[in-house]
């Protein structure tokens, strides 16, 4: 095993526990639409696969019609969740300290993030939590043509990553980090390793895809990184 030089993260369940604020977003845009709400868990399962997934898929378990309903509850939504994404969101604990230990590390790995999340809530949510000054780029839902796990936005960060280090970073040495299936199946598109987060909105799913690692707390990523050293 290579130490890693590339640390590519999700956002929602990963980084930031987000749950509360979907939850009472999505259902805010159901009882916009004339449709009652839905409990919290089922809508958490819904996550992952960017905002219009998740309308949709809230839309069809509350009994509406998505192909009537979808564009009017996705901008509700959006409105919406604009106003109220950091109401109560919030890092998990020791997510920065995690990170910060990593970025202190001797020639430390690139870090990034890349979520089915707009692009812009996510870089407010990012800048609100102090995360920014730890990532060298932040990529969302909108800032290519397709969202995980299609790989283009993986492709992208890490041609950017090459592009800084000055050199090609190899396959083995790129991780993507989350908590469900989209991300494991996003790293496996692209040919690099996956770990996945027990603490996220999709443990069973992720589980499912069999990454190439777990994390049980943020505190596991630096413990994986000085193991994958050792292994040097």
């Amino acid at each position: 095993m290579n130490r890693p030089e590339l640390l590519i993260f999700d956002l929602d369940g990963t980084l930031i526990d987000s749950r509360r604020d979907l939850v009472e977003c999505v259902n805010a845009s159901l009882v916009h639409c004339g449709l009652p709400h839905l409990p919290a868990e089922h809508i958490a399962s819904f996550i992952g696969d960017g905002a219009a997934a998740l309308v949709e898929r809230s839309l069809a378990a509350a009994g509406g019609d998505p192909h009537l309903l979808q564009d009017e509850a996705l901008r509700y939504f959006l409105s919406f969740y604009r106003e109220h994404l950091l109401d109560h969101t919030a890092p998990y604990p020791g997510v920065l300290a995690a990170l910060q230990q990593i970025r202190n590390l001797d020639s430390p790995p690139l870090l990034a993030v890349l979520t089915n999340k707009p692009v812009n809530p996510s870089h407010r949510i990012c800048d609100a939590l102090h995360l920014t000054p730890l990532l060298f780029a932040n990529f969302g839902g909108n800032s290519f043509a397709t969202k995980k796990p299609d790989p283009e936005g993986l492709l992208a960060l890490w041609r950017n990553a090459e592009t800084i280090l000055g050199h090609m970073i190899a396959p083995e040495r790129v991780v993507l980090i989350g908590d469900s299936e989209v991300d494991v199946r996003t790293a496996r598109n692209a040919g690099v390793l996956a770990w996945g987060c027990t603490w996220g909105f999709a443990k069973e799913k992720m589980l499912a895809e069999s990454p190439d690692a777990l994390a049980h707390s943020p505190a596991d990523w630096l413990a994986l990184l000085q193991a994958s050293s050792t292994a040097d």
